[in-house]
């Protein structure tokens, strides 16, 4: 036999390294493709499919990685069996029976010749003949052998025993291959067992003939009788009736696979063995039945056993059981959509099919959305995981993290103002007032000036060197409203995870430093929608064509028009303007008409006149998109960067920043 090439599993010993999966590492992991695509259980879904490394670098194996480990497993199992042997060590047994009846006949008749009696010896050595004659006339195949054998009288009583043992054996392989999830309850098949399962069979086809008349079955009666037939505890009909159809279509399956001789055999023996005419009835009614129950089973598939290790008989059981239980498994882990689907799932026998890593992973994956929860970064809404308010904070965190790390190294400013002056907010410091400060009097301060300089005792007298003054700082105020360009273009040319990237950052950035700025976004693609700030990671790119920066600038001078403070709108676009809105509908046309042109510009001038400043990301540099934005630059007096995805996040960060001009463009 050839060497066996595979996996190799080692049972987890306790030396091994642990993952260590937290609630922010998973959110960081499943982060870009939440954004990307703004589907939380959509995000759960691929990562569990792909897997990922924890914080200390250890991989968690995907479920398609696992999935993938399960049919080598079976390709494995399959290369290395030859079904030719089947049979091999049944023929075997009975020559040995065969042999030790001949050889009890031998003695019989030995002992009838000494013992002197020759009416004795006469009746003996007759029926000696008879019976070697009939061991002679054994058919040779194995069906018909053990057939006849069971209606042979044997002579030896050993040789009796033997074979009874040999068909209770083969009795119960026989039904642990057709039922292997029974295979605890048929262990040891004696009469009444072997009665038992008639009767158990006949009401299971007795419950399904009600079922299929629209009448309700008594199942938990059933159960009460033959629940020590399956080990599983099947929690209703249904469930009983799948595992029952799996293990059967299984069994059919090693049939098909079988040649038209083997499979001959198989049933001749099957029809031997089971020699109570209503128990095979009662089998074959079953599998008819589950057929019709079940058809997408693998009734009429083979498994394509290619291996020169002969199988031998009772090899068949645990060879069904486990292509059932990689075939159960694997469906289970294909048709998982959410981590707690895998709470189906048996690692023991998961650590068994895939080794103790796939196992591990397993429990970690079941365990990713309760981790999440409990982090209070995702909750259950209408059967549907969303993100919490502090999971959207945890993903504005983040990208906002990962745009300082790169501007780190150009020391970007922050939104403090360094002189101080007229303001509303105390700093809580105070200082001798000077001609020129405002007059927040310190009122305390004060007074324990002119105590010091004059002592105790009332009145208390002041002169203007006692007079302390609070402090103030300058506060700016600014309401900012981010128009996102979603049109199609954006994810084709891979620029909406970037762009949607900063939205996030420039929302977590005003929300948690400058908590009184006025953060507003309005995606834009054929049409223009003013989009909620805690819905922003589930917002993605609109399904077709349009770059409607009329109607958004339009949203965007109404959102403002209700603020105070410096107001700007931040629009990022990757196109020109080819969409307007015109008679409450949006009209679209490439290239771009002067029509769309000229309604743009008029948009541009109304927030112009309203005080509204105007800065431009272009992640495009294309000859119409400069014309335009150049001509909406003389209009509003506003900025315009060309920049790219990878550097769009440092240029709007600087810029709502610093609040300096900065000209990065390319030369053209």
């Amino acid at each position: 036999m050839s060497p066996r090439r595979g996996f190799q599993y080692s049972r987890w010993d306790g030396t091994q390294t642990g993952f260590d999966v937290d609630a922010d590492a998973l959110l960081s992991e499943m982060a870009d493709d939440l954004l990307y695509h703004g589907d939380l259980n959509a995000a759960l879904r691929r990562m569990l499919q792909q897997g990922f490394r924890d914080r200390n670098g250890e991989e968690l194996m995907g479920l398609r990685d696992m999935v993938e480990r399960l049919r080598q497993r079976r390709r494995e199992e399959l290369d290395s069996r030859d079904l030719g042997g089947v049979y091999d060590d049944i023929a075997e047994k009975l020559n040995d029976i065969v042999d030790q009846e001949r050889a009890g006949i031998e003695r019989r008749t030995d002992e009838a010749r000494l013992s002197g009696d020759q009416r004795r010896q006469e009746i003996v050595e007759d029926l000696a003949d008879v019976r070697n004659m009939e061991l002679e006339m054994l058919p040779p195949d194995l069906a018909g052998k053990v057939q006849s054998l069971q209606e042979y009288e044997f002579m030896d009583d050993d040789a009796r025993r033997r074979f009874e043992e040999l068909m209770d054996e083969l009795r119960s392989q026989l039904m642990q291959s057709y039922f292997n999830q029974m295979s605890e309850g048929m262990k040891n098949v004696t009469p009444e067992q072997m009665a038992r399962m008639k009767d158990m069979l006949a009401e299971l086809n007795q419950m399904l003939g009600q079922r299929e008349r629209g009448e309700e079955p008594d199942f938990d009666g059933f159960m009460e009788r033959y629940g020590d037939f399956f080990p599983d505890n099947p929690k209703n009909l249904d469930e009983l009736l799948e595992q029952m159809a799996r293990s059967m279509a299984q069994m059919q399956s090693m049939l098909n696979s079988m040649t038209p001789e083997q499979r001959a055999q198989m049933q001749g023996l099957a029809q031997s063995l089971l020699d109570d005419m209503d128990l095979r009835w009662q089998v074959d009614e079953l599998a008819r039945n589950l057929q019709q129950a079940f058809p997408e089973m693998p009734w009429n598939q083979q498994m394509n056993f290619q291996g020169d290790n002969p199988m031998q008989f009772s090899q068949m059981a645990g060879m069904l059981e486990m292509m059932g239980d990689i075939d159960q498994l694997e469906n289970l882990l294909q048709s998982a959509t959410q981590p707690g689907q895998l709470a189906e799932v048996d690692i023991d026998q998961a650590r068994d099919l895939l080794g103790d890593d796939a196992a591990r992973s397993l429990e970690q994956l079941k365990e990713l959305a309760k981790v999440l929860e409990e982090a209070g970064l995702i909750e259950q809404r209408e059967g549907r995981l969303e993100l919490t308010p502090r999971g959207v904070r945890a993903l504005g965190q983040r990208a906002l993290a990962d745009l300082y790390r790169k501007l780190m190294k150009d020391k970007a400013g922050s939104h403090d103002v360094e002189r101080v002056g007229i303001g509303n907010e105390r700093t809580f410091e105070h200082k001798p007032y000077e001609f020129g400060d405002p007059f927040h009097l310190n009122v305390e301060q004060t007074v324990k000036n002119a105590i010091w300089r004059r002592g105790a005792g009332t009145p208390v007298r002041l002169t203007p060197d006692d007079f302390e003054v609070e402090r103030t700082e300058v506060v700016t105020r600014s309401a900012t409203v981010l128009l996102l360009d979603v049109s199609l273009s954006m994810p084709m040319r891979d620029n909406f995870l970037p762009a949607k990237k900063v939205a996030m950052a420039l929302h977590s950035l005003i929300t948690s430093q400058f908590p009184r700025d006025y953060f507003g976004l309005v995606s834009f693609g054929r049409v223009a929608r003013e989009v909620k700030p805690e819905r922003l990671p589930e917002m993605s790119w609109d399904f077709e064509w349009g770059t409607n920066m009329q109607h958004a600038m339009l949203l965007a001078r109404r959102m403002l028009a209700r603020q105070t403070g410096t107001k700007q709108i931040i629009m990022v676009t990757d196109g020109e303007p080819t969409a307007h809105i015109q008679g409450g509908e949006a009209v679209f046309n490439y290239p771009p008409s002067p029509v769309t042109i000229e309604e743009t510009l008029r948009e541009v001038a109304r927030c112009t006149r309203e005080g509204i400043r105007i800065n431009t990301f272009m992640l495009d540099e294309s000859y119409y998109l400069r014309d335009f934005v150049e001509r909406m630059m003389r209009v509003n007096r506003g900025r315009a960067f060309f920049t790219t995805p990878d550097t769009l996040g440092d240029y709007v960060l600087v810029d709502f920043l610093e609040h300096k001009r900065v000209n990065r463009s390319r030369a053209s």
